[in-house]
This record gives C-alpha cells, sequence and structure tokens, in this order.
C-alpha cells in the first residue's frame, strides 16, 4: 500500500513566505522537515480518483481570501488562526466527495490554522505567542488551490498543484 496522502492549501507567495520565515526561526531544526501550510487533509489515498476528483472539484472553484485573524497557542508551540466561509465550504465539498476513504480525524470539522512552531517547551511558545501577539495585526490573502503530497513519514515528497479555475 502506497503511502497517504496530505492535500494542504496553495496560499498568496508573500504570505507563504512570512509563515516560513517564522517556521525556520522558530520551529526545533530537527523535526522540521516541512514549509508552513494549512492543512485540509492528512491522509487520502493515495490511488487515481482522488486525484481526478481533486482536479475537478478544484478546476470550478474561485479562488478566495482567507484571513490570518489571531496568533494561538498549540500548547507546545505556536500558530496562526486562518478563517474563511469560502475555506470553511471548500473543505465541507470536498469531505463530501471523499467521505468514503476519510479518516476520523479528516472527518472532523477544521480549525484552520498555519503552524510556526511546535514540540517546544510550553515557556517558549508561551514566550513567541508574546512577541508575536504585541505586533500582529490580522491580515488577508489569497487561497489559490490545493497542493498534494506524499507523507513519508517526516518529509513530503510534493506531487501537484490543482489550481483554483472557477
Amino acid at each position: 500500500m502506497n503511502p497517504p496522502l496530505v492535500a494542504t492549501l496553495s496560499i498568496d507567495p508573500a504570505a507563504q513566505a512570512y509563515f516560513d520565515d517564522l517556521r525556520m526561526r522558530h520551529f526545533p531544526k530537527e523535526r522540521n522537515h516541512l514549509n508552513a501550510h494549512l492543512t485540509l487533509f492528512n491522509a487520502l489515498p493515495d490511488e487515481a480518483w482522488i486525484f481526478e476528483k481533486m482536479q475537478m472539484l478544484t478546476g470550478s472553484q474561485v479562488a478566495f481570501e482567507v484571513k490570518a485573524d489571531q496568533v494561538m497557542s498549540l500548547g507546545g508551540g505556536t500558530a496562526f488562526k486562518i478563517v474563511s466561509p469560502e475555506l470553511a465550504l471548500l473543505h465541507r465539498n470536498l469531505q463530501t466527495h471523499y467521505q468514503e476513504v476519510l479518516t476520523n480525524q479528516d472527518k472532523q470539522k477544521r480549525n484552520f490554522h498555519i503552524t510556526v512552531q511546535n514540540k517546544v517547551e510550553p515557556a517558549v511558545a508561551k514566550s513567541l505567542q508574546a512577541e508575536l501577539r504585541a505586533t500582529f495585526e490580522p491580515f488577508s490573502f489569497a487561497a489559490g488551490g490545493v497542493h498534494l503530497w506524499r507523507y513519508l513519514g517526516g518529509p513530503w515528497e510534493f506531487l501537484r498543484t490543482y489550481r483554483f479555475n472557477g
């Protein structure tokens, strides 16, 4: 059986660079195998119909804005809460089409976020949260598609991007 697929939201390059920079500076180096990302699904099966359905569903989707709404605590980490009615609708639509193969985790309503720090002592996380909150202003950025990756135990292998073309 092939490793599972991970689906993440494709975001504006400037926002991606902002979150990647924070992650590079604050995520433990020995654990940081990935760029910053907003996970839509953690474990889709690596089957041809998954790719075909993603192409169909994203092809008619209109690009939309999401908002980094607040700095949030992950206990031993820090993330940005991401909000958007369109993002919630997209996720529910994808869940409906993939329902029969979703894990229990992927069937849940998502608390969308982009993690910039994880697996650190709570005091270290609280310090970063205080630092970020001191100057944080909510900001919006574009969501333009979905990336599919193959999960390789730590790192992920990029497979392709499905652009919103609606």
